[in-house]
């Protein structure tokens, strides 16, 4: 396919399964060289024989390996999409670790990630930072307290983002899923997979592909026109209206 874009290469974090592995087979389609970024070198490397990709095993909460690796490529669009999910329930349940790890992964490198590629961006007049953001950021879902405020934190950046890189030709947009059918839960609930399978059983989900189709809609705009936030969630999921009981009904 002959690249509608301008964009020649793109850096994809989180692509060795569900969105980040959709959103590689669809820049590969779009005549983007994709390269691909995740900790599991098995799944990325399967993912890249199916698309071309350029695999790269990386932590990207590493940000000295980052800077490394990202200072020998010329990005010119990032998809911060890694995320966990590491633990649900109140604040006070939770571990010290699950706390930093959710605020390392969803927020600390994904910043990290914009400063770095955005130097060359800037320097180019050209460049595309696309963050994969939440519907939690936005709205209440109970037990997700710190990835919630992770998530808040990506959509807070992406609008300074906007602010201090008008004029520079280089885009910023935050997609903001609601609940897609991936494993991003698994490992929050013990790998159980009935527990898993219940997220799904009852309400029509938002696919991977669904997310992917997104990206490509955001990078393929005209030039001068940036889809600065997208919300992507299932007809069937409307947050709101929520129940609270009263001090009576907690202690009864």
């Amino acid at each position: 396919m002959t690249n509608p874009t301008s964009y020649k290469t793109a850096l994809v974090t989180g692509a060795s399964r569900g969105i980040g592995a959709a959103i590689c087979r669809h820049l590969g389609q779009l005549g983007i060289q994709v390269h691909a970024v995740a900790r599991s070198a098995d799944s990325l490397k399967a993912i890249c024989a199916e698309t071309g990709a350029t695999p790269h095993v990386a932590d990207i909460t590493d940000t000295a390996a980052m800077e490394k690796l990202m200072g020998e490529l010329d990005i010119d669009v990032l998809v911060n999409n890694a995320g966990a999910i590491v633990g649900l329930g109140p604040i006070e349940t939770l571990s010290a670790s699950d706390i930093d790890q959710m605020l390392d992964i969803n927020l600390r490198a994904p910043l990290q990630l914009c400063r770095i590629a955005l130097a060359g961006m800037v320097k180019r007049q050209r460049g595309h930072i696309i963050n994969i953001g939440s519907t939690a950021g936005n709205y209440i879902f109970p037990g997700t307290s710190a990835y919630a405020a992770a998530k808040a934190g990506i959509t807070a950046a992406n609008r300074v983002l906007r602010y201090d890189l008008a004029g520079s030709n280089v885009r910023v947009t935050e997609i903001s899923p609601g609940r897609v059918e991936t494993g991003i839960y698994r490992q929050a609930l013990n790998n159980d997979d009935s527990k898993v399978d219940a997220l799904y059983k009852d309400m029509r989900s938002v696919h991977p592909d669904d997310i992917a189709r997104s990206v490509v809609t955001a990078l393929t705009m005209r030039d001068g026109v940036d889809i600065s936030f997208m919300e992507v969630v299932p007809t069937d999921q409307a947050p709101g209206g929520h129940r609270y009981p009263s001090q009576t009904q907690q202690t009864s």
